[in-house]
């Protein structure tokens, strides 16, 4: 119970990772505040969460729109008194193509959404965090790793965010909130199984020959699952990361090394 009593916000929240977080904090003793655009998500979401004996508030937000935001801080506090944790989660996917003609607009909104909402969110729950002394953790990427043709908007912006929570750690510290990240690396969740699946279509072999091609290069011949990266959320989250800011946890089975 890592976080017993704790008020957790999440935003993002999905059938991937946002859920996870969500339910590994519940799991830990925390109450979750729950943000995302659709609605059916964050009610299934919630539901498991009161299903673990905690208490689960679902907020429609769209996180690049302030007033929504506004409201999203406002019925935290009310409902809980108390912020103990951000936990940046929202992504828009950017553009996957080369930096070299990629439409500029496009690199725009993925700021937009990856970055700019971020500290949006952030900065509009720093009262509440100074109250509590509390946290936020940056949801990254295994990109900051590498440097594949084709995913330069999506490192660009991923850096950014990267370097926006190291110097959120530094403002914020003096007011005893830390500022982490979590780093990623592949999700074995819907998506990636999806993904996979269209792989081995088209190459005429099964998906599991797939995972274990893509696992045999990977330290630990696995792909992380949702449940533990959250488990790297919670860490940060709790009294065990106390004195710890501005850092950022790579969780991605030893596919890279940092």
């Amino acid at each position: 119970m890592l976080l017993r009593d704790k008020v957790v916000v999440v935003s993002g929240i999905g059938p991937g990772l946002g859920r996870a977080i969500a339910v590994q904090a519940a799991r830990a003793g925390a109450d979750l505040v729950l943000a995302s655009r659709t609605e059916s998500r964050l009610t299934e979401v919630a539901k498991e969460v009161e299903a673990l004996g905690r208490r689960a508030v679902a907020v429609p937000t769209d996180i690049n729109d302030e007033q929504a935001v506004l409201r999203l801080v406002e019925t935290a506090r009310a409902e809980f008194g108390r912020v103990d944790t951000v936990v940046n989660n929202a992504f828009a996917i950017p553009p996957i193509t080369d930096l070299a003609t990629v439409d500029l607009d496009q690199v725009r909104a993925g700021f937009e959404t990856n970055v700019l909402a971020a500290l949006r969110l952030t900065r509009l729950f720093v009262p509440a965090l100074a109250e509590s002394e509390g946290s936020v953790v940056m949801i990254n990427s295994a990109v900051l790793r590498h440097s594949r043709r084709t995913f330069g908007p999506y490192k660009m912006a991923k850096s950014a965010l990267l370097a926006l929570a190291q110097s959120l750690a530094s403002e914020l510290g003096p007011q005893g909130i830390r500022v982490n990240t979590v780093a990623p690396g592949y999700i074995w969740a819907d998506n990636l199984k999806w993904y996979f699946n269209y792989l081995a279509e088209k190459r005429g072999i099964t998906s599991e020959e797939v995972y274990a091609e893509t696992a045999s290069t990977i330290d630990l011949r696995k792909l992380p699952e949702p449940d533990e990266i959250a488990d790297a959320v919670v860490f940060f989250a709790s009294p065990l990361a106390r004195a710890i800011t501005g850092a950022c946890l790579d969780v991605n089975c030893g596919e890279y090394h940092h």
